[in-house]
């Protein structure tokens, strides 16, 4: 991969089948220059750390990657922005999409799950910040179909075929929910209680977010979904050396998953 060396070695490269044109990257707590609670490569500009720190970290990113990463201001709803080269961070949205070349879609995350996605002749990118509000509010269902129709609805060149994958997120053994977040999914689906089950307190439930994500996913027709599989390798609070957690730690940093053209 083009400017993979510059990658710090503890980032996730995801592993999926993205066309030549579509890179991917998902960043740790590793390579930054911010101290403490923020150590090391924080991105958000909203959690309290230096305003230095942050600016550094971005910088930092953007050469690795070799291109730009756009920061959305995250509400944890549904909206979703196109973006361009002018673009400014801090639109306020929890999805984006691009089509030009050295756009990164960019999420930040710190238990929310991340997912990118891509069409299969690498012509778009997409990238979501799916907690569970943004997830049960229609994030995804938004970020699909700004691809355009849904298959097996035909454009000039064939089907639309999307890819995705699932980034770092709080686990289905860490993600204590009440019953108003498992009755919100299954209002909306009825096989999503398969993704909760009882937790240790009395009217609680384990929510397994990846699995309601490609529950969602495999419902627009999204057949190839990579990535998180809802082990605790890949659970935020469960992994405090590699990745920000606000469940577990409160005052935290942000990672990053991106996605863009080349």
């Amino acid at each position: 991969m083009p400017g993979a060396g510059a990658f710090d070695a503890d980032w996730v490269v995801p592993d999926w089948p993205a066309p030549p044109s579509v890179r991917a990257l998902c960043t740790t707590r590793a390579g930054g220059v911010s101290t403490g609670a923020y150590d090391s490569l924080n991105l958000g500009d909203h959690v309290g750390d230096l305003s230095a720190s942050v600016a550094t970290n971005r910088r930092l990113l953007r050469e690795a990657a070799g291109a730009r990463p756009v920061f959305l201001g995250q509400v944890h709803g549904a909206e979703l922005v196109q973006l361009t080269g002018d673009t400014p961070d801090g639109v306020l949205a929890d999805a984006c999409v691009a089509d030009e070349r050295g756009v990164a879609c960019t999420v930040m995350v710190a238990d929310c799950l991340p997912v990118l996605l891509c069409d299969r002749d690498g012509t778009r990118v997409a990238a979501a910040h799916a907690g569970w509000r943004g997830l049960a509010g229609g994030v995804l269902e938004r970020s699909c179909e700004s691809f355009g129709p849904p298959a097996p609805v035909e454009r000039a060149q064939g089907p639309i075929e999307l890819i995705a994958w699932l980034g770092p997120c709080i686990g289905p053994s860490a993600f204590e929910v009440g019953p108003e977040v498992k009755a919100s999914f299954e209002a909306h689906a009825p096989e999503a209680a398969a993704c909760f089950r009882p937790g240790a307190q009395p009217g609680k439930w384990l929510a397994d977010l990846p699995g309601l994500a490609r529950q969602r996913l495999r419902a627009l027709g999204v057949a190839q979904v990579h990535g998180n599989d809802g082990s605790d390798a890949w659970c935020t609070v469960r992994n405090p050396s590699r990745f920000f957690s606000f469940r577990r730690d409160g005052i935290c940093g942000r990672f990053a998953a991106l996605v863009w053209r080349v």
